[in-house]
């Protein structure tokens, strides 16, 4: 979501909407909707969850505790961008520190039990929560790309195999 300022003289600079909002007062909402999923989560897991996941047979346990640790892992990957863009809006951070930071971060990286037999069988709180948190993830990822751009890989990793292929093959035609 990009703009085009009117002046003749800026017409190479644009108004970056996704940008104003992360470093603006209209970024509070967002914070505390992924702190709060945070807690909530936390609160489920240590509580209701360790009760549910009892009654679960074993192969649906066993999903049940791979899903929730990545669920775990996407919302501290979340709070973590979150915090980091709280530490730039606050002046804490000034944006290059939080662009060397946020290589750290790693949003839509993991995947999901979705399309297994058992997810239906998981208790539907945790369902939730975890279909909360992948929207939660899109939204910031989809804002983290409008304000930093594309993701840059670090030292040469691929995101996933195919990548990998795919960068082998530009190297081996583009050489």
């Amino acid at each position: 979501m990009t703009t085009q300022m009117t002046d003749s003289r800026d017409d190479d600079r644009t108004i970056r909407l996704a940008e104003h909002l992360a470093f603006s007062r209209s970024f509070q909402p967002l914070f505390n909707e992924g702190m709060a999923l945070v807690d909530e989560t936390a609160v489920y897991l240590d509580g209701d969850g360790r009760k549910d996941a009892k009654d679960l047979s074993k192969a649906t346990a066993t999903l049940y505790a791979a899903e929730s640790m990545r669920l775990t892992t996407r919302l501290m990957q979340v709070a973590s961008w979150l915090l980091l863009q709280r530490a730039a809006n606050q002046g804490d951070m000034s944006r290059a520190q939080v662009e060397a930071e946020k290589v750290k971060v790693r949003l839509e990286g993991l995947g999901s039990a979705k399309d297994s037999p058992q997810y239906p069988e998981l208790p539907e709180d945790f369902r939730s929560l975890v279909e909360r948190a992948q929207k939660l993830e899109r939204r910031i990822a989809m804002l983290d790309r409008e304000i930093y751009g594309a993701a840059v890989e670090s030292e040469g990793e691929s995101p996933n195999p195919v990548g990998q292929q795919i960068d082998l093959l530009k190297t081996a035609f583009h050489s």
